[in-house]
This record gives C-alpha cells, sequence and structure tokens, in this order.
C-alpha cells in the first residue's frame, strides 16, 4: 500500500495524474509514420497502428495521426481541436510531429523552427489543463545513407526543440529519434530497407511497379519502431508499463 501511494505522489510530482482505475485511454496525434493505414493489399503501416499490439484489454487507443501532417497543419484542420476535446483526467497524449514541419517546399505546412516549438508548447499546456498526461516523441529518421554506407540524419534542428522542450516543461520524452538512428545505422543500407516501404514490382495489386520509400514502414518496420517507443515507455515507467501485455 506504501509503495503504490509513493508512486502516486511521484507521478504527481512529475506532473503526472494516475489513471482512473480499470480505464486507460491513449491518445496519439502525428503525421504518416505514426497513422493507421489501409490493410486491404497495402503493405504500408505506421507505428502507432502497431503499437496496440502491445498492450493488454484495458487499454483503449484512439490514432489520431494523419499522413501529411505537421504541427501547423494539423491545428489549422481543426484536428488538435476534435482530440484535446475527448481528452479526460488521466488520459494519455502521445504527441510525435517533424516530418513536414521540416519541408519548406510545402507551404501548407511548413512549420519554421520556433513556430513547431510554440506548437508543441500549446499541445503540452492543453492536456494538462483537461487532466491528460502528454508525451513527446522525437520524429523517427528516414534511410539515408551516402555512396560510403555511413548514415546521415535529415531532421536538423527539429529533434533538438522536442528534448529541449521536454526538458524545460518536464514532459516525459520517447525519443524515438535517437532510438531509430542507432537502429537504422546498425542494420546498415541494405539490411534497413526491409524496415521500410521497399515493395518489389508485381508484389501487390496496387503497386504493380513497387515502392522504393525511405520514410514510411512495412509492417515489419512499424513493428519494430512501435517497439522501440514500448522500450522507452518502460523506462519513463509512467504506469503503463503495467498494462503492457506479458512478455513485452
Amino acid at each position: 500500500m506504501k509503495n503504490h501511494l509513493a508512486a502516486v505522489i511521484a507521478l504527481m510530482l512529475a506532473g503526472f495524474i494516475p489513471l482512473p482505475e480499470g480505464r486507460v485511454m491513449i491518445f496519439m496525434v502525428g503525421d504518416s509514420t505514426m497513422a493507421d493505414k489501409p490493410t486491404e493489399d497495402n503493405p504500408e503501416r505506421g507505428w502507432g497502428q502497431l503499437f496496440r499490439e502491445f498492450f493488454d484489454s484495458t487499454v483503449t487507443i484512439e490514432n489520431h495521426a494523419m499522413n501529411g501532417r505537421s504541427t501547423r497543419s494539423f491545428i489549422a484542420e481543426g484536428r488538435w481541436q476534435t482530440v484535446i476535446e475527448k481528452v479526460r483526467t488521466g488520459d494519455y497524449v502521445f504527441i510525435q510531429f517533424g516530418h513536414n514541419d521540416e519541408k519548406k517546399e510545402k507551404t501548407d505546412r511548413y512549420t519554421p523552427p520556433e513556430d513547431y516549438r510554440k506548437n508543441l508548447m500549446r499541445f503540452v499546456g492543453e492536456a494538462r489543463e483537461r487532466g491528460g498526461n502528454p508525451v513527446l516523441c522525437t520524429p523517427i529518421v528516414r534511410r539515408r545513407f551516402v555512396k560510403e554506407g555511413k548514415f546521415y540524419d535529415e531532421h536538423g534542428v527539429y529533434p533538438g526543440i522536442v528534448r529541449d522542450l521536454a526538458d524545460s516543461l518536464k514532459v516525459p520524452l520517447i525519443d524515438m529519434h535517437r532510438m531509430s538512428w542507432h537502429m537504422i545505422e546498425a542494420l546498415g543500407s541494405e539490411a534497413s530497407k526491409k524496415v521500410y516501404f521497399w515493395i518489389r514490382p508485381g508484389e501487390y495489386r496496387s503497386l504493380p511497379e513497387g515502392r522504393q520509400d525511405d520514410t514510411h514502414f512495412s509492417e515489419y518496420g512499424a513493428r519494430e519502431m512501435a517497439r522501440l517507443a514500448v522500450e522507452g515507455l518502460m523506462d519513463l515507467k509512467l504506469g503503463l508499463e503495467n498494462h503492457l501485455k506479458k512478455g513485452q
């Protein structure tokens, strides 16, 4: 009993609100790397789509991540408002953007670094106002290798903004950027293709010419990225780890 009370107090001091008994709700907001994808004749998956596989039946996940969205367009289209109106005391809100915020050539979604920071601050602040528990996630790396086989990253300042914000606002952070970097770098240029959306011609009716995509994930890759998120979650010890399926 004393241990349970100490855990509850620790969560409250960390800015987290304990979950109501018997109810665990996770909302996910982000871009295509997190989003649910059609399953019929489509091998692409988002890591949020596979994330639910790791939890027991006490957990409900609503994945609101959407292809092509940045923090800016997610707000402008009213998608954030839809989510925040649903958040109740003790709910979790997982937040992962960056892939589209950084695209200067996409004027409908580009978000300058300072605005990116402000938007993330808004997500965190409003989630907390509703009694929710925000969790920040850095963006997952794209598969990029130079001819010599050395990995390089394209995300620039954006992952660092998430880390700095998590530190300054005392928000739990799952560093998907750093963890995925280590994974893809260790796999190397050729083996890492299985993580991403590399499809040979003729494998799927919907993709007769195949596809070589170094941003989005195969089912295998999405599951491995979800596994990284679970590992990060276990390290944070927020209480959600108690709702993982046995063996996770």
